[in-house]
């Protein structure tokens, strides 16, 4: 009767607990539980270091493990052979619960007993060890270690927080929450989660959030999508959303614009280079750390000595009288002037205006601009045969007629046709007339 008591209540066990709480071993008689303790609202942990005490706030604490093994008068006559461990109670504490365990075995007066002690250490442990809402962590007299080590108490800690992360993310995936922009209702392993204000949002809404922003420029603007609400996502969690091409871009600007807010930092005015420069305070001349340019603080041209320079006070009353200047030079290759105007045109006004005090209206809208336009009538347009007009193809088949001369050519090879035979230039050539 005693070994189908036994087998009863272990496969109890199994139905109730999952297979991370409850462990059968091969013997059919023994097994392990592994008890998480319910926490109060609001519970701390507290590590007391000499007279400074520092405190965390945490949901979970790791699991008490209880070993047992069922002897063959279990339950009638004997309570099972047990062992608890836990790594943030103390030998004391873990003997005292031994023996509340017996008290409640023999309280049953023989019955089976391994629910209820799982029961007891899950919701009375802190009660019965007089623990009410702190955990406090301290080292024993002479464990005090010096250097870079790591105290018993410190090392636990670490252990308790790092625990206490993975089961709140653990919860957190597996819970159902509304986003708070398209208000569907998502698996928390679909969410994704501000950790400094809280709120959850589906994984594609806040991709596409942050996406726009870094796509316009406005990486002050990649923030938490809640309307009114300034917290910011982490940096791993804008790498997953955006993906490494436009988190690349996101990591530049955001240097970049935590740079200019930097009153003693420069950029090297050579076009080639334009890396930072943080300037010493008081002195005229900067040096770039990359291409080792010295250059005049004022003008930003090839350091010319400790005299007065002229060159500062034209500028700054060339931008007071004529703000089209700015004092940096446009890039010098297409690919960086592409970039430039990408910048620019797909950026945030504050952006926009931080381009132009930089570059200068005239350089953006006139010098940038023709660049650019002329490279792209180079690339995109082939000049007329008759009159060498340049002529853009937008639509329709090879059969061209110059907009300037009205001659008829053909765009593929540019051979002139006339207007009674142009069709079998087509047919009988190795140009196709589409």
């Amino acid at each position: 009767m005693g070994t189908e008591e036994q087998e009863n209540e272990l496969l109890a066990l199994q139905s109730i607990f999952g297979s991370d709480e409850f462990a059968r071993h091969e013997s059919k008689s023994s097994g392990e539980l592994r008890v998480l303790v319910e926490l109060p609202s609001g519970f701390l942990v507290a590590l007391r270091e000499g007279e400074t005490v520092k405190q965390y706030k945490i949901s979970f604490l790791p699991p008490l493990l209880l070993t047992f093994e069922l002897p063959e008068d279990y339950p009638s006559s004997a309570p099972p052979s047990f062992t608890i461990r836990c790594n943030w109670l103390t030998h004391k504490q873990l003997a005292a619960l031994g023996a509340r365990l017996t008290d409640l075995y023999r309280a049953t007066g023989g019955d089976v007993v391994l629910f209820s002690w799982a029961q007891f250490l899950r919701e009375d442990t802190l009660t019965f060890l007089n623990i009410d809402s702190v955990l406090e962590l301290s080292n024993e007299p002479g464990t005090e270690l010096s250097g870079l080590s790591r105290s018993p108490a410190q090392t636990l800690l670490s252990e308790i927080l790092i625990h206490d992360a993975a089961r709140a993310q653990k919860v957190f995936q597996s819970t159902v929450y509304d986003c708070a922009v398209c208000f569907m209702s998502y698996l928390g392993s679909d969410c994704v989660q501000i950790e400094e204000c809280g709120h959850v949002f589906c994984r594609a809404c806040l991709a596409e959030f942050c996406k726009l922003r870094i796509t316009e420029g406005n990486v002050l603007g990649v923030t938490c999508a809640q309307a009114g609400c300034s917290a910011l996502p982490t940096q791993a969690q804008v790498a997953s959303l955006v993906g490494e091409e436009l988190f690349r871009r996101y990591d530049r600007l955001l240097l970049q614009s935590a740079l200019d807010c930097m009153a003693d930092v420069n950029y090297c005015p050579r076009p080639s280079c334009a890396s930072p420069v943080v300037l010493e305070e008081g002195s005229c001349v900067a040096l770039c750390s990359v291409c080792a340019f010295a250059f005049c603080v004022s003008c930003k041209k090839t350091y010319h000595g400790t005299g007065d320079c002229r060159a500062t006070w034209l500028l700054k009353s060339q931008q007071q009288e004529d703000p089209q200047e700015g004092n940096a030079d446009l890039p010098h290759s297409i690919e960086g002037m592409k970039a430039l105007w990408d910048d620019y045109s797909s950026g945030s006004g504050q952006r926009r205006r931080l381009l132009t005090s930089r570059y200068g209206r005239k350089g953006l809208f006139d010098s940038l601009q023709d660049c650019l336009s002329e490279h792209w009538i180079e690339f995109n347009s082939k000049n007329c045969p008759h009159c060498f007009c340049s002529i853009e193809k937008n639509f329709g088949c090879n059969m061209m007629t110059c907009s300037q001369c009205r001659q008829l050519f053909c765009w593929n090879c540019l051979a002139m046709l006339s207007y009674g035979s142009a069709s079998q230039h087509f047919r009988e050539g190795a140009c196709s007339q589409y």
